[in-house]
Order: structure tokens, then C-alpha cells, then sequence
């Protein structure tokens, strides 16, 4: 173990001179750091008074503007028909630019000198078809009704031409019917063939006791009655026959007439 020293010990430690110094520059450090927060709070709260202005400022340029319609005088008629005219105005300054944008676009199908333009041509074409379509559409639908009103008349032709054919056997089952020389499987017949034309819209018409119609009876001869007001039909020669409003035959038919 070495030999403590002590001259050399005292010679290390630091002059009391010297601590003192220290801790004045210390406490002077701590002083001005104190302060500049202080300084910079005080500044701060300036900063804050200042912005608090503008915001009373509109504060009270809001309550101003809130007073300003209660102050205001109420709308009179005059003003209620002003804003009513300034209305009108306002419409027919868009009816007359919606003319003129129609102006624009007819004068968009016509270049300078006049010619169609490729739009305007093709207007032009696609009306051009449309009427032709049209009009094609219209000759077709005559030309339909025509061929319908056509073939019905074509087919009330062959229904004629058989009816005509069978008359005098249609006239002899009236005649066997009549005087009731019929029996049953004759009549079963008979029946067929009257349904089989009226399925074809042949109706038999000619009864007596009717009216006399010139129209539709052929008078084969005409007998005097002291009790006929009227002429009437007194005796069916031969039943008639029509299609619709077409006679076919006419009924022949004696015809009571009166005396005077």
C-alpha cells in the first residue's frame, strides 16, 4: 500500500474562491430563463386581446345585418308587380333565344351559298323516305282490304252458284213438306241440307201473311180481298233465298190485294 499524500490531496481540490463564482453565474442563468417565459406569456396574451377584436368586430356586424330586415319597410303591391313584369321579361327573352337557337339550327342544314349541307342532305333523304313509307303503308292497307272485300265476294259467288244449282230440289222438299208427305229419314235430310246453307249465311225468307215487298217478292199473281187493308202475301209459290243483303231469289208469292 503506497503513502497517502497529503499535500498533494489539498493541491486537487478546487479554491473556494472560484465555487462562488460558479454559483453567482448559476443564479443569474436561472434568473433570465424566469423571465423570458414571462416575457413571451406576456406577448402571448397580446397576441390573444388582438385576435379577439375581429371576432367582436363581426359579432357585431352579424347583429347589424339581423337588425337591418326588421328595419326594413314591407313589400308594396307596386314591387310585387314589378318582379311579376320582370318575370315576363325574363320568359320571352328564353322564347326568343330558344327561336334563335331553332334559327341556328336550320341554317346549320344550308351552307353559304345556299346548298344543303351533308346534314341537311340527309335530312332531307330520311324525310323522303318516311313520306314513301308512308305512302307505301297506305297502298298496302287499301290493297289488304280490297283482296278481303275480294275474296268474300268470291266466296258468296260459289255459295250462289251451288244454291242456284240446287233451287229446284230446295223447292221440291217445300213442296213435300207442305202437303206432309214426309217421313221421318226424309226429313232428317231435309234438316241437314237447311242447316248446311244457313252455316254458309244463306237465309230462306217468303211467309205467309207478310207485308207484300216488291224488293223481295215477285207477285205471280194477285187475288182481290174484300178483307185485305193491305196487300199481303197469300200463298208461297216458291220460297226466296239471299245472302246478307244479296237476293239471290226472290220469293214468288200470290198476293191478296184489297177491292178498292
Amino acid at each position: 500500500m503506497s503513502d497517502f499524500n497529503k499535500d498533494d490531496y489539498l493541491k486537487d481540490l478546487p479554491d473556494v474562491d472560484s465555487l462562488n463564482g460558479e454559483n453567482t453565474s448559476g443564479t443569474a442563468g436561472g434568473s433570465h430563463e424566469q423571465n423570458a417565459p414571462t416575457t413571451a406569456g406576456g406577448q402571448s396574451a397580446d397576441a390573444a386581446s388582438g385576435a379577439d377584436q375581429p371576432h367582436h368586430e363581426a359579432s357585431d356586424a352579424n347583429k347589424a345585418g339581423s337588425a337591418a330586415p326588421s328595419d326594413a319597410k314591407p313589400a308594396t303591391a307596386a314591387d310585387g308587380n314589378k318582379q311579376a313584369a320582370q318575370s315576363a321579361q325574363a320568359d320571352a327573352q328564353h322564347a326568343s333565344a330558344d327561336a334563335a337557337d331553332n334559327g341556328k339550327d336550320g341554317d346549320a342544314d344550308h351552307d353559304k351559298d345556299g346548298s344543303l349541307t351533308p346534314l341537311g342532305q340527309a335530312k332531307k333523304e330520311a324525310a323522303e323516305y318516311l313520306e314513301a313509307l308512308q305512302r307505301e303503308r297506305a297502298e298496302f292497307i287499301n290493297y289488304r282490304n280490297r283482296m278481303n272485300k275480294e275474296r268474300e265476294q268470291s266466296r258468296q259467288y260459289g255459295i250462289v252458284d251451288v244454291l242456284t244449282s240446287l233451287l229446284p230440289a230446295l223447292d221440291d222438299i217445300d213442296r213435300i213438306r207442305e202437303h206432309g208427305q214426309m217421313d221421318d229419314s226424309f226429313k232428317a235430310v231435309a234438316t241437314k241440307i237447311d242447316k248446311t246453307f244457313a252455316k254458309f249465311g244463306v237465309e230462306k225468307f217468303g211467309e205467309k201473311g207478310e207485308d207484300f215487298d216488291p224488293t223481295k217478292h215477285e207477285a205471280v199473281l194477285q187475288k182481290p180481298d174484300p178483307e185485305a187493308k193491305k196487300e199481303t202475301v197469300d200463298t208461297v209459290v216458291e220460297a226466296g233465298y239471299r245472302i246478307g243483303d244479296r237476293v239471290v231469289r226472290a220469293a214468288r208469292v200470290v198476293v191478296s190485294m184489297p177491292q178498292s
